[in-house]
């Protein structure tokens, strides 16, 4: 009987701590969000939130501040990294889960995790000595009679794109491996059994039941490209204008909302520092939103 009590008691402070400890994790997000709000809104709502987002110049010495040639920069940027991450990743996925021996996943898996825990100034440095040197070379070759001197340079999207592509890979590899293996062998060994082939019973059978789980860590990729900021800063070439429609684009210099924030604040007056806040608030508006459609997503697939 005793025993019993002592056994209740020790369950309901566990309960107790880990209630304070999610409830901790709660506030610190609500105090960031009203922290956020608090130094940017009023700004918002004082200069026009049309203005602030739309506008397409950004001077603060004049107190000019239009932030959507950062908006599309980020936006650019983010899908062309998807763009070619993406499939990478999917395919690199498909491969450990159900191609390479268990011989080669034990070597390649924890590469994989490695390369998620490389710190972004490492990929900054890596995309400016060597992938802008290429695309760099590219500009001054092939295409020199084509683009801009200024788009010669090889900070561009298209040298921010792959860095962060490189670092998304980790995301988007690892939570599809995993819901690829979260996919019932009955289903795989039916359709083995139906006359398909191996990569037939994967691409029509495995890969579209696993698809919630692939859907949710291209989205989750998406977030981590977004709040990126140290590794984009060193290759995107930081030139606030909206990026030429069409191939040329791709090697046009661009500024991130990410790498607004970073490269003024430290010396910014009171209204620049407080449409830099502001610019967070767009930032922590698109974070929820791709969070909304990951929880979405994952309820689809529960359901």
């Amino acid at each position: 009987m005793f025993s019993k009590k002592n056994n209740n008691l020790e369950e309901r402070i566990v309960k107790v701590i880990l209630f304070i400890l999610a409830l901790t994790s709660v506030a610190a997000l609500g105090l960031i969000a009203f922290f956020i709000f608090r130094e940017g809104l009023p700004f918002m709502l004082d200069y026009g939130i049309t203005n602030f987002i739309f506008g397409t110049e950004w001077f603060p010495l004049q107190q000019v501040y239009g932030i959507f040639p950062m908006i599309i920069g980020t936006i650019v940027v983010t899908l062309l990294a998807l763009l070619i991450g993406a499939p990478i990743g999917i395919a690199v996925a498909v491969f450990l889960s159900k191609i390479a021996p268990q011989r080669l996943v034990k070597i390649v898996k924890p590469m994989i995790d490695l390369l998620a825990g490389i710190p972004s100034v490492v990929y900054g440095l890596f995309g400016m000595i060597v992938v802008r040197a290429l695309i760099r070379e590219l500009a001054h070759g092939p295409l020199s009679g084509y683009l801009p001197a200024n788009y010669q340079t090889g900070y561009s999207v298209l040298a921010g794109s792959i860095i962060l592509a490189i670092m998304i890979l980790p995301t988007i590899i690892t939570i599809s491996a995993d819901s690829i293996n979260s996919v019932p062998s009955e289903y795989y060994e039916a359709s083995i059994g139906l006359g398909a082939s191996k990569w037939q019973s994967i691409y029509t059978v495995i890969v579209p039941a696993a698809k919630s789980g692939i859907v949710s860590s291209i989205i989750l990729g998406m977030g981590r490209a977004l709040g990126e900021t140290m590794a984009i800063i060193m290759v995107a070439g930081n030139t606030v204008a909206i990026p030429e429609f069409g191939w040329k684009g791709i090697f046009s210099p661009v500024r991130t909302l990410t790498g607004n924030v970073a490269l003024e604040m430290g010396y910014a007056g009171p209204e620049h520092r407080q449409a830099l806040f502001a610019t967070g608030i767009i930032l922590f508006v698109f974070i929820i939103i791709l969070n909304s459609i990951t929880l979405a997503v994952v309820k689809k697939k529960e359901a």
